[in-house]
């Protein structure tokens, strides 16, 4: 199963949309350089399919990659239907999936303005396990399955 990334993005502070800046590197055991969310834990990258942002577009909402607040936006994979443990190739990286949605502990803005969210249901986060530079265009592949 391959995938592209469409869309690598950050942010300076939590809690707000992220921007596509293209191009970033993948450090072991934190995260994407330069975002907010990065650090030790289980959740270093968030990911969202573009097709799960293309839903609530038919929502009349314009919303784009780094608006849910993902690292990574994707296109071509499942995302969800990736079990825990899934390892997933980037280049020279590989990041394992860690956990499957989340709990939205208040409602986002996109909540409130769309009266849904995908990234509770359809986001992934996944950890570093080796690092490598990521960007747009880039295949992402699913090396294996645990």
């Amino acid at each position: 199963m391959q995938g592209r990334i469409a869309a690598v993005c950050t942010s300076e502070r939590k809690g707000e949309r992220k921007t596509n800046i293209g191009k970033a590197n993948l450090l072991p055991g934190l995260g994407l350089e330069g975002d907010a969310h990065a650090g030790s834990g289980h959740r270093q990258v968030s990911l969202l399919a573009l097709e799960s942002i293309e839903k609530m577009r038919q929502k009349g909402l314009d919303v784009g990659p780094g608006d849910f607040a993902e690292n990574l936006t994707t296109t071509g994979l499942e995302l969800p239907a990736l079990p825990v443990g899934t390892r997933l190739r980037i280049g020279d990286a590989v990041l394992e999936v860690s956990q499957i949605g989340k709990e939205c502990h208040a409602p986002c803005a996109i909540y409130r303005q769309a009266g849904d969210c995908v990234m509770p249901q359809e986001g992934i986060f996944a950890a570093v396990l080796h690092g490598g530079k990521v960007s747009a265009g880039d295949a992402i592949e699913v090396a294996e399955h645990v």
